[in-house]
């Protein structure tokens, strides 16, 4: 079976976009592409997408709001026919049935803990949970809203697979979990991780679109490989 990776696309540049598309192609993974909202939020983005046919498509809007402003977005975007669309879980519950109930056949994700926030950061929030506590508690609120994937951390996937069944998307991915070049994530880890504690589609983007696009899906193959 084909590793399954979606490609993050942070970029206002439509040309941009069809060079990692264009260079990303090959037959030895399963790719999709996870728009966010710095290019769904531009001028010429919204365009593309539309436009868009054949491949997998991941619109990370992330969603957060009262219900009925939240099955509102969920219409407005129908005409993209995306694959996949998340929102918040702390949106609560009565929000995820309520976006469910009219997403179609886009599959609504449920963001949990964001990555780049750690115990120290939930705490200055407000949080009186630690990461792993809250992860769960949300894995098991999205479970009964009947969500089709949730985004975790892949630290977290062992624990969130306990109270979550379906897809676990799993951003917060570097070739090198060790070194410090995290940027503004906190909990990362490798690709080979990531699958092997059972993740079942990675975020990858930096990584892969920085630098030199094709030799860095091949440096992903040969890293599989390993």
């Amino acid at each position: 079976m084909k590793s399954k990776i979606f490609i993050a696309v942070d970029t206002t540049s439509v040309s941009k976009v069809k060079k990692i598309i264009k260079n990303t192609q090959t037959s030895k993974l399963k790719i999709g592409y996870k728009f966010g909202l710095e290019f769904l939020n531009s001028k010429n983005g919204r365009k593309f997408v539309s436009k868009l046919k054949n491949q997998i498509t991941f619109g990370d809007f992330k969603f957060s709001d009262i219900p009925n402003t939240c099955v509102s977005a969920v219409k407005a975007i129908k005409d993209l026919n995306f694959n996949y669309c998340t929102m918040h879980i702390s949106s609560g519950l009565e929000a995820l049935k309520a976006v469910k109930k009219v997403s179609g056949k886009t599959k609504i994700v449920g963001v949990s803990i964001l990555t780049s926030l750690d115990n120290k950061a939930l705490k200055e929030i407000g949080y009186n949970k630690d990461v792993k506590k809250l992860v769960v508690h949300q894995a098991k609120l999205a479970q009964k809203a009947k969500l089709d994937a949730i985004v975790c951390s892949a630290k977290e996937v062992k624990i969130v697979r306990k109270v979550f069944k379906k897809e676990i998307i799993t951003p917060g991915i570097r070739f090198n979990s060790d070194k410090l070049d995290k940027e503004d994530q906190k909990r990362v880890l490798t690709p080979k991780e990531a699958f092997r504690n059972g993740s079942d589609f990675l975020v990858i983007g930096r990584p892969i679109t920085k630098a030199n696009i094709k030799n860095n899906i091949k440096k992903l193959i040969d890293h599989l490989k390993r």
